[in-house]
């Protein structure tokens, strides 16, 4: 593994939670904020705010810790559900330390049956040890009927948050007994190694099941050094962030915060949707030079936060911005391009967007398309989408880190630019499997490029992800003013045909069936003949009705079954047969096909090759050999 140590404040270490004893003995950091709580709609600085510096942070994860260990043993593993806030970042890195498998999971809502589902396939996948949520949460999961609160979750070891805080910390002087020696009345502490799990990671079921993927703390560590690298992350960098601390976006920018050094201003997802203007707000009263958000956040601020929305109460300052990191596809050009005029007018720097890709499958980082001084519209498009992440230089003196290679998805065979292909990921990232799913593990993790090809013999992850190596392209925008971008999901009507269902996300107020008729005849000619595939049945629905997971991905499977059970509410129907755009055959729904057409999932991965830009198109998750390709502006 290559290290990064260019600076004394940067000290390589093998697990993320080592960092936190560098900084707290530094007089430099031991005051600083390493994380800030300003879970609140107030737009200045406030004294309100919950702030935790790196001293302070280093004595809870201590005494948190050790608290775990009163109440399981090291190597155990166990679910974290508790409430999003200072006391869950402390709470990760204290399992780290303890040398604990955390399982972040989003608290359900006894309403939330999905969540709920997920909660319990998790218990049962992970056979934890304990469960660690607030208090509250506790009493009413324990007060729930039955139909929510399961024999299997009774029967857990539940644990109050708050109570890991009551054991007093060392004072971390020279008589305080280090992490590798101390001892508690029954266990020996040692941490966490970096060749072992620290954590279960779910995928975010965008195509099928959420799969629980094995993150070991080296590869975590490898992986936030790479990223902090790639962005340009210091001591002197601010990141906000209301990404979810259970996603594993949101949960490597705690990780890469400590690893830099920095200060992280933290706030809920629910905070940001309530008033999305405060992530900006945010921005502007702390100064932040790093901000990570779903691509779906910009048009989400310009129509609920920007001017023309009537709820500006102050101008803004985003001068300070130098990474605007879009983190899901799709990332369509013209967002971009919308969000940066509105915006400009308050200081951001085009320069700062910087388009990114990963997976959980590689500790969640792989690649970004920013340079650090290349405008949006200087970076490679394909069909007005931008890249998320660039190749490795042909020209590189070394083997890259992270190494992203696109290939025949059957033969393993290095594909020609402008052929589709499947994207591979090789680095010390990667994670070491899917638990308790030995032959998906097989499949998925351990791909080898042929005899005689770069790499042959180094191990590949297979993203699912479809791309293509391009330098150039067009597209043709879906109804760029009525369609929600990312918001249309695709599946083959049934096993043994190739028509398409194709079910798209009304922007709000739109309506008139004449328009919705030709939207729908658009999306079926555009599909046609840039596809050449039937479409039998588009279904237009309400704005936000398409189901996605947290990070705003779509999940195709369950679309596709709940339009079976006429549970999406539609505001238009047209249906087709082979011949005629005026047809009223009706495609039937149903089957174990629904990945074998995808749709509105792109997002790129972009680089130099010999001097020139290339690119790589990612359409969609899942190892299909058809695959459709449907996008709109936002």
């Amino acid at each position: 593994m290559s290290t990064e140590n260019y600076d004394p404040y940067y000290p390589d270490q093998p697990v993320v939670e080592q960092y936190l004893p560098v900084w707290a003995k530094q007089p430099a950091f031991a005051a600083k904020p390493a994380f800030i709580w300003a879970d609140d709609d107030d737009t200045t600085p406030s004294s309100s705010y919950a702030t935790l510096t790196y001293s302070d942070l280093n004595a809870a994860v201590e005494r948190m810790s050790l608290a775990l260990l009163d109440t399981v043993s090291r190597g155990d593993t166990v679910i974290l559900l508790a409430s999003p806030g200072l006391r869950l970042v402390k709470l990760i890195f204290a399992c780290q330390r303890a040398g604990l498998v955390a399982v972040p999971i989003v608290p359900p809502h006894p309403s939330n049956l999905a969540a709920h589902r997920h909660l319990l396939r998790a218990v049962s996948q992970t056979s934890p040890a304990a469960a660690v949520a607030d208090a509250s949460y506790i009493s009413a999961l324990m007060d729930s009927p039955p139909a929510f609160s399961s024999a299997a979750l009774k029967r857990l070891r539940w644990v109050p948050v708050g109570l890991l805080e009551t054991i007093p910390a060392g004072d971390g002087g020279e008589d305080d007994p280090s992490p590798a020696t101390r001892t508690t009345t029954t266990r020996c502490y040692k941490g966490c190694a970096a060749g072992e799990a620290y954590l279960i990671q779910y995928t975010s079921g965008a195509t099928g099941e959420a799969r629980p993927v094995v993150v070991t703390a080296g590869a975590a560590a490898h992986n936030v050094r790479a990223a902090r690298k790639a962005y340009g992350l210091c001591p002197g960098s601010v990141i906000v962030s209301w990404l979810p601390q259970y996603h594993d976006c949101g949960l490597m920018f705690l990780l890469l915060t400590v690893v830099s050094g920095a200060t992280c201003v933290l706030a809920s997802p629910a905070a940001f949707l309530r008033r999305p203007r405060l992530w900006l707000e945010l921005v502007d009263a702390f100064g932040a030079t790093c901000t990570p958000v779903p691509s779906f956040a910009l048009p989400l601020v310009l129509r609920r936060g920007g001017r023309r929305s009537g709820n500006v109460t102050r101008p803004l300052d985003l001068g300070s911005l130098r990474n605007l990191i879009l983190i899901n596809e799709p990332i369509y050009e013209s967002s971009v391009d919308e969000f940066v005029r509105e915006f400009g007018r308050a200081g951001l720097d085009p320069a700062s967007i910087s388009p990114s890709y990963g997976l959980a499958e590689n500790c969640t980082f792989v690649s970004t398309a920013w340079r650090g001084t290349t405008e949006p519209k200087q970076l490679p498009s394909y069909k007005k989408l931008l890249p998320s992440a660039r190749l490795p230089s042909s020209l590189a003196s070394s083997e890259p880190e992270i190494d992203i290679v696109v290939v025949d998805g059957q033969t393993g065979e290095p594909v020609e630019d402008g052929v589709e292909g499947e994207i591979w990921v090789s680095s010390p990232s990667n994670a070491s499997g899917y638990l308790g799913q030995p032959s998906a593990s097989r499949e998925v993790f351990c791909a080898t490029l042929p005899a005689g090809r770069r790499r042959a013999g180094a191990r590949f992850v297979r993203t699912g992800d479809c791309g293509v190596v391009v330098r150039g392209g067009t597209e043709r925008y879906l109804s760029p003013d009525s369609l929600r971008g990312g918001c249309i999901a695709a599946f083959a009507a049934t096993s043994a045909s190739s028509v398409v269902v194709v079910v798209a996300e009304l922007q709000k107020g739109r309506s008139g069936n004449v328009h919705l008729r030709s939207i729908c005849d658009g999306i079926r000619r555009a599909v046609s003949e840039e596809e050449g595939v039937k479409v039998g049945r588009v279904v237009l629905a309400e704005s936000g009705r398409v189901p996605k997971t947290t990070s705003g991905k779509l999940r195709r499977r369950m679309a596709r079954d709940m339009l079976a059970g006429e549970l999406i509410p539609k505001v238009f129907e047209a249906l087709y047969d082979d011949e005629d755009d005026k047809g009223a055959a009706t495609c039937a729904l149903g089957g174990d096909n629904e990945t074998q057409v995808c749709g509105g999932t792109t997002s790129w991965v972009v680089g130099d090759a010999g001097g020139e830009v290339a690119g790589v198109v990612a359409m969609a998750s899942g190892s299909t050999s058809h695959r459709l390709r449907l996008q709109s502006s936002l």
